[in-house]
This record gives C-alpha cells, sequence and structure tokens, in this order.
C-alpha cells in the first residue's frame, strides 16, 4: 500500500468514455489529457488491462517524474475501489429507461458529476477496499 495523506477537498474523480475497446494508444492520449489537467504529482491505480502495461504507456509514464503507478491485484474485483465506484452509479441507475446511448451517457455523467460531489464517499471505497488506512484520513 503506498503512503498517501489526502488534504480534504482536494480529491478527484476524472473519467473518460470510450466506445471502443482501448488500447495503448488511448490510454496514453487519457493520460496526457490528465496531466494537462493535473500537474504535479499524481497516483495512477491501474487494473490488469493489457492496455496499461503497453510499452508507449510505459514509457511515457517513466518520462513523468511526478507521476506513479499503482497496480491493483489481477483477477480480484473485489479489492479495485472503480467496482464501488460503477456499483454506486449502477445503483442511482435503476429503473433509467434511456432511448439511446447518448441518452445513456448524459445519465451516466450526471452520476459522475454527483459522485464528484462527494469526495467522501469516494474516499469511503478505498478505504473500503483496504487502499487508505483509515486512521489517517480525516
Amino acid at each position: 500500500m503506498t503512503d498517501v495523506q489526502l488534504t480534504p477537498g482536494k480529491q478527484k474523480l476524472f473519467k473518460r468514455h470510450f466506445e471502443k475497446a482501448m488500447k495503448g494508444e488511448d490510454v496514453l492520449d487519457a493520460l496526457q489529457h490528465l496531466r494537462r489537467s493535473l500537474p504535479g504529482p499524481l497516483i495512477v491505480i491501474w487494473d490488469h488491462l493489457s492496455a496499461h502495461h503497453d510499452g508507449q504507456v510505459q514509457q511515457w509514464i517513466e518520462s513523468e517524474p511526478d507521476l506513479y503507478q499503482e497496480w491493483l491485484p489481477p483477477y480480484a474485483p473485489n479489492l479495485n475501489p472503480e467496482e464501488l465506484c460503477n456499483g454506486n452509479i449502477k445503483v442511482h441507475l435503476r429503473g433509467a429507461t434511456p432511448e439511446t446511448t447518448e441518452q445513456l451517457r448524459r445519465q451516466v455523467d450526471r452520476e459522475f458529476a454527483r459522485l464528484r460531489r462527494r469526495p467522501d464517499l469516494l474516499i469511503t471505497f478505498f478505504k473500503h477496499v483496504g487502499l487508505l488506512d483509515v486512521t489517517r484520513i480525516t
């Protein structure tokens, strides 16, 4: 586990939709976009999608002095806080009846916006899976 000190109100949730299976070039594009939005130290938490292991992606990460990566255990969705985030969104979308993929995307975007306003909830996802020391979070 990485030793992380969280500053209340400083955590941010970023998401990006892809309408196809992600490849290394897509991950690299998303990371570069994220880096433009977030200068300074950044920790990226990966699952083991093959695109995350792509040579281009890893080479770019190594060239960024204050970008760190942590790997979730493989085949352990119960240890992935993103699964809790997605589950929370799915619960709030129960009963939704979008007629188009665009309507679905707008509904999902609204739910992510709701989670962005709840950093306390996001932190609980990390605490729940054991990635944050509960005693250090205020």
